[in-house]
């Protein structure tokens, strides 16, 4: 009796998701043994790394040795110490936030004027997170939103997966469509030489049809929640109601002021997006400047802004942390010369499927290419110099093609755990990864068969201008 308690209790702490990455790491150290390592030719090609066509090539192996798999997690994490930080900041920002009682008092206030009409939120903040992703690349910011969204719909009786997947579905939904997305279409249309931002009509389908898609499942799953609240997944915030906050909680000015100054830091992010280009170390230090102005304006003083920043920081440290580990499987494929050579054999599989499927073979192959390369526009820049002629050799159009990338890349990045922003994301709503799977699936199956639906259709109406 007591050994199968013990088991029930291993079963429902799910997989680990430092083991699992761990795991990845060895395996893929152990493949560089094996499979053969390999380079393209490489050329600069405004200010990115393109890959020359045709120029693939095996060279000597080197594989990489038992104590190279630990500094390989060192190295990782320097990569990705960009997000690392970011991460950070984010918490720290919104430590100080929870301080001053802002968030408290606005998501009590918020979850009672919606009383019977809570729902009316899911599919309004999906299509706003859609249309952030679907023009200026909403992705990695999504970790600043979860924070904001999750406890807000626990308050009003869902749960924690119900908020995340409205932010992160959300964002990912439009970034898959990207119709005006700078980050994924407008850089492999680029490589593709085809004109910026073309074929939109049949991007705005997709959207349409993706929100409204993930939408319905949201919605769907926060219904079962409202009736039975066993079903839910809550996350590190547990589950609670308005009921259980202090209903003495008042909006006084200074939580005015603070959410006010809290709003304008994301008008002026996407100012700064879209006028100035700024990415991750301008969005850290707007975050960071905002977090002081609120703990300021919410009558903290020095030492409790730091000390609130230190603990919000702390909180998400452990999501912090797995970034840097999935940044090391990346780093083992590079030093082992095992991407180009998994490129290469891809590439070359699309020469025998019949030229009606070659699309949806490519979304396939993006997928899993998404698994080594989280990053949209890195991923644009490694493989469509390959997939744009191929697509020429094929009789497929190269505006097909980057369709294909887009939706192999998009439908896929929400289950992989090499996805910085995910893990980010599901370290701020304390939400196991390999649970969001679970739960994740079914759309994805979904969204997938669609996706292969829409694919053919483009094929048939020979998708361009070419």
């Amino acid at each position: 009796m007591f050994k199968r308690d013990k088991a029930k209790k291993r079963a429902a702490q799910g997989i680990n998701a430092y083991v699992l990455i761990f795991s990845l790491i060895v395996i893929s150290a152990i493949l560089t043994y094996f499979v053969p390592a390999g380079q393209f030719d490489k050329v600069e090609k405004d200010g990115r790394e393109i890959l020359v066509a045709d120029s693939f090539q095996f060279v000597d192996n080197t594989p990489v040795g038992f104590l190279d798999i630990f500094t390989s997690i060192h190295a990782g994490m320097v990569n990705g110490a960009g997000t690392i930080f970011f991460v950070l900041i984010i918490g720290g920002v919104f430590g100080i936030m929870n301080a001053t009682g802002a968030l408290d008092t606005f998501v009590v206030t918020f979850a009672e004027k919606m009383k019977r009409k809570e729902k009316l939120m899911i599919p309004v903040f999906v299509l706003f997170f859609a249309i952030c992703g679907a023009t200026m690349g909403m992705s990695d910011e999504v970790a600043v939103y979860v924070a904001l969204i999750v406890p807000l719909t626990i308050a009003l009786g869902f749960d924690a997966v119900t908020g995340f997947a409205i932010v992160v579905m959300g964002a990912w939904m439009g970034f898959t469509a990207g119709f005006l997305n700078p980050f994924s279409t407008a850089v492999a249309q680029g490589i593709a030489e085809l004109p910026t931002f073309s074929g939109m009509g049949l991007r705005i389908v997709v959207f349409i049809i993706f929100v409204l898609m993930a939408s319905f499942f949201i919605y769907r799953h926060a219904s079962k929640v409202q009736k039975n609240p066993e079903l839910g997944i809550y996350g590190k915030f547990g589950q609670f109601s308005p009921k259980d906050k202090d209903k003495t909680l008042k909006m006084t000015l200074r939580h005015k002021l603070v959410l006010t100054v809290f709003m304008l830091n994301f008008v002026v992010l996407i100012l700064g997006v879209k006028l100035y280009e700024w990415f991750i170390p301008e969005l850290a230090g707007l975050f960071l400047l905002t977090g002081i102005i609120m703990g300021i304006v919410g009558g903290l003083i020095p030492s409790e802004i730091a000390n609130s920043f230190v603990k919000g920081a702390s909180e998400l440290l452990g999501g912090a942390l797995i970034i840097g580990l999935a940044q090391a499987v990346l780093v083992i494929f590079q030093s082992g010369g095992l991407l180009d050579t998994i490129l290469h054999y891809m590439s070359n599989m699309l020469s025998g499927v019949p030229s009606a499927l070659t699309a949806v073979a490519m979304m396939f192959i993006q997928m899993v290419i998404n698994f080594l390369i989280p990053s949209q526009s890195g991923q644009a820049a490694l493989t469509m110099p390959i997939m744009a002629p191929l697509a020429d050799l094929v009789n497929v159009t190269r505006q097909t093609a980057v369709l294909a990338f887009q939706l192999g890349d998009g439908i896929a990045a929400l289950l992989f755990p090499t996805n910085g922003a995910l893990i980010a994301a599901l370290a701020v709503a304390g939400i196991q990864w390999n649970k969001w799977v679970r739960w994740y699936m079914p759309f994805f199956i979904a969204q997938v068969i669609v996706s292969i639906i829409i694919l053919i259709v483009a094929h048939a109406m020979n998708y361009g201008p070419f």
